[in-house]
């Protein structure tokens, strides 16, 4: 196989294994009440860069965040930028929050989109690193979400009390602890 045939199997593992955690995660708990709509239309673009670097993640970023905005939302809602290359590490992947939202602002696209984020390692402040509430923002690896505010903004009218998502989202994965998730996310339990 050579170094291009290789890329793009990776490139399709790493799409294939985050679109399992969405389905059987996101979708599947129902941590995030409103993806299943926008992964049922294909709406959801998958996007894996291959940076090594955090200089070239910015680049990447910001190439995902203009195609975003010109991008017809009927067409493209919400790109997942995966990037398993590069900040593995959780702290240093949540300093680059910081350099997202800049990037966003430069672009001129504050109150148009914003990014939230998911990682292996994602840790809420004043949790230990195994509690399993942390598991409702992992996903198999660093991802950058670029979300439209206008779709943030229809789903808080359609469900008003957005706050009851984190709640029954920590009940839920308190409810299957580690195990039960291991089994979920493996298919084996309903």
């Amino acid at each position: 196989m050579n170094a291009t045939s290789h890329a793009a199997a990776d490139e399709r593992r790493v799409i294939e294994q985050t679109r399992h955690w969405v389905e059987r995660a996101v979708i599947g708990l129902n941590l995030c009440p409103f993806a299943k709509a926008a992964q049922v239309r294909g709406l959801i673009r998958y996007a894996v860069s291959d940076a090594r670097t955090e200089e070239a993640l910015q680049d990447d970023l910001i190439r995902e965040l203009q195609r975003l905005a010109a991008a017809d939302p009927s067409e493209v809602e919400t790109t997942l930028l995966v990037h398993p290359h590069v900040l593995q590490d959780f702290l240093a992947f949540n300093d680059f929050l910081d350099v997202a939202d800049e990037a966003v602002r430069s672009l001129g696209l504050e109150g148009v989109l914003q990014v939230a984020s998911f990682h292996p390692d994602y840790r809420f402040a004043g949790t230990r690193a195994d509690d399993i509430e942390n598991w409702t923002n992992r996903s198999p690896y660093p991802t950058l979400h670029l979300l439209r505010e206008d779709s943030i903004a229809r789903a808080v009218e359609s469900m008003p009390d957005t706050d009851a998502i984190y709640r029954v989202n920590i009940q839920t994965l308190r409810r299957l602890g580690h195990e039960g998730w291991a089994r979920w996310m493996d298919g084996d339990a309903q």
